[in-house]
């Protein structure tokens, strides 16, 4: 771990007495130059060398030993008109002051940063700082206050108390989960909006969209004997899960519909889609393991195999049973069958047209 606050750092000015400068004839711009030379050396020209394939620049500047030390530099000599030579500390005025510190602003706000990195067995910095958080939570400060955290996208809003905000990856975290969470729940509200539109019918989607939360039964679980976190990843295929989880419930619910209005009773309706849709069910459970399972090592994408293999295998199971006894539940009180497209009576209406053209262009 490291932060941003900056431990005090010595400064020197040293500064020409113009006046002992000129009594030995020796301007500001001398002790500059000299100064310069010392430190940062200076060009002398350059070394013709036969046996090298360039010119090798020669600079003049002092070892570091003789640079190293302000009392070094002090007892730089520099030379007079008169032909002599004068200590540099003899025409300068040394003082000692401090560098300023650098100030640190978010939002306007005063801030000192406090950085780190998690390493071992629990990378995910969701556990750090719940470990840390109850921490400082026992923190006791002198005026009698404990530190307020902030753990989400909002910020502090006094200044005249310390609170601390977490930020960096976790911040990242939160706005990415936010956002799948709001993506998500406009899903399913678009979701619900076509099945409305097909089944006629406000309770029917909440049937067909009841198995959604039944992949978390295969998601946690999988990730726990992964060893593997819940990441974005993991939220997206969690999200695009959904959509085929809504699409194994609407083949139940259909064919339990077109059972219906074919004259076959509620309860055999139910039973027999049960058994006669799990087919297609569980041969598009077993293209999504196969087509996942290329990312199953991946480690970036290793959540969003997970979530779509297990969350697949899971909802496949249970929507089986799920679905058909939520459907009973929600009609049994209802005594019409419901009209379906491929009712016979549909399928012939909309067939009789087409014969008849057909045997008039023979």
């Amino acid at each position: 771990m490291d932060w941003y606050v900056e431990d005090p750092q010595a400064k020197y000015d040293m500064k020409v007495d113009l006046d002992k400068a000129a009594l030995h004839g020796i301007s500001p711009a001398d002790v500059t130059r000299t100064l310069q030379v010392g430190l940062g050396g200076a060009n002398a020209g350059l070394l013709h060398d036969p046996l090298s394939r360039e010119d090798i620049p020669i600079e003049v500047r002092l070892a570091r030993s003789d640079r190293s030390g302000i009392e070094d530099l002090g007892n730089m000599k520099l030379p007079t008109p008169s032909g002599g030579q004068i200590a540099l500390q003899e025409v300068t005025n040394l003082q000692q002051t401090t560098i300023d510190t650098s100030v640190y602003r978010k939002n306007l706000q005063p801030v000192v940063y406090v950085t780190g990195d998690v390493a071992g067995g629990e990378e995910s910095p969701v556990y750090a700082i719940m470990k840390m958080s109850e921490a400082i939570d026992k923190i006791k400060l002198p005026d009698g206050y404990t530190v307020k955290q902030y753990k989400g996208t909002t910020m502090p809003e006094r200044t005249d108390r310390f609170s601390m905000k977490w930020d960096g990856e976790w911040h990242i975290t939160v706005e990415v989960f936010r956002d799948l969470g709001l993506a998500f729940a406009a899903v399913l509200v678009l979701i619900y909006v076509l099945v409305v539109g097909w089944f006629r019918s406000f309770v029917t989607p909440l049937v067909i969209m009841a198995p959604i939360p039944l992949t978390l039964v295969g998601i946690l679980p999988a990730h726990a004997l992964m060893g593997a976190f819940f990441t974005a990843t993991s939220m997206i295929g969690f999200i695009a899960g959904a959509g085929i989880i809504v699409r194994n419930s609407i083949i139940l619910v259909d064919f339990i519909e077109l059972r219906r209005s074919q004259g076959m009773a509620l309860e055999d309706a139910v039973v027999d889609a049960g058994a006669v849709r799990f087919r297609p069910m569980l041969l598009t459970a077993a293209a999504v393991v196969v087509g996942a399972s290329v990312i199953l090592f991946d480690p970036i994408f290793q959540g969003l195999a997970l979530s779509l293999m297990a969350g697949e295998v899971a909802s496949t199971v249970l929507s089986r049973m799920a679905v058909p006894v939520l459907y009973y539940l929600s009609q049994r009180g209802d005594s019409l069958p419901p009209m379906h497209p491929h009712a016979p009576e549909n399928v012939a209406e909309c067939e009789t047209p087409q014969c008849q053209i057909v045997q008039n262009s023979l």
